[in-house]
């Protein structure tokens, strides 16, 4: 089973560019986890998803945020949002039950500088993620938590932790907030395959910064330690962010493959 999270900053924009992805891959993504698909459930393109043997469900805002769960095996439930109204006013996690494991796939706000309103909200939104896990799932469930995270871990994550020290992704309470939601019962694949391998998942669009690796890792794909037995391998496939034609997102996919008995 292979395990996709992708931040397609617009899938309208990104459709063309996927779909020829796909293909390439030979469809061998068998769950794909979308963020800041920027358009209302009505408005996704699930008729060519279903061309490629997806079942999309879709938890959608026009313009801004929006995630959506595009899998070959139909969910067996599915639970967008927080159960909040106040929470789900933003678009940003999904989750589904299939395959007899439950994916998380979240899309985390980007934040700001330390103080200003959007830093305030990404704090809470953490806080009130970590409650969500904790009233939801255990640690001893199969469970994947997947997305844009918006943190890098430690300095491996940026392509430059002096020039970077104290941004919007890298400041050490943002870290704190992640590190969080991690010692709640999550392993970061990525990272727990590859201990000193340093990789990123997005880059800016200016300067050519995909072409000289000027990066950060902030996409991830977390499980619990009842899934690292099958965990196999994990990468971030590169050909889709190096497109100049269709327009790439400023992210990449990241690709966790496990074992048939996950």
């Amino acid at each position: 089973m292979k395990i996709c999270t992708y931040n397609v900053n617009s899938i309208r924009a990104r459709e063309e560019l996927m779909l020829k992805w796909l293909e390439k891959r030979d469809k061998d993504i068998d769950v794909l986890c979308l963020q800041e698909i920027k358009v209302t459930e009505d408005r996704f393109p699930r008729g060519a998803f279903a061309g490629l043997g997806y079942h999309c469900e879709v938890f959608g805002q026009a313009g801004f945020n929006g995630v959506a769960i595009c899998s070959k095996e139909k969910p067996e439930q599915v639970l967008p949002g927080f159960g909040d109204e106040t929470w789900d006013r933003q678009k940003r996690i999904v989750c589904c039950r299939l395959a007899g494991l439950t994916v998380v796939n979240v899309y985390a706000p980007h934040g700001d500088l330390r103080g200003k309103e959007k830093y305030l909200y990404k704090q809470e939104w953490y806080s009130n993620f970590l409650k969500y896990l904790e009233q939801n799932f255990s640690p001893s469930d199969p469970l994947l938590v997947v997305g844009d995270l918006n943190i890098t871990r430690d300095d491996l994550d940026v392509f430059d932790p002096v020039l970077l020290r104290d941004t919007i992704g890298t400041m050490p309470e943002e870290r704190h907030w992640l590190t969080s939601v991690l010692e709640w019962g999550l392993v970061d694949c990525f990272r727990f395959l590859n201990p000193g391998e340093q990789a990123f998942t997005w880059w800016d669009y200016t300067t050519g910064a995909i072409w000289q690796n000027r990066g950060m890792r902030i996409d991830y794909i977390l499980c619990t330690r009842p899934l690292l037995k099958n965990l196999a391998a994990v990468e971030v496939d590169l050909w889709p962010r190096r497109r100049r034609v269709p327009t790439p997102s400023d992210h990449a996919p990241v690709i966790a493959t496990f074992g048939v008995t996950v």
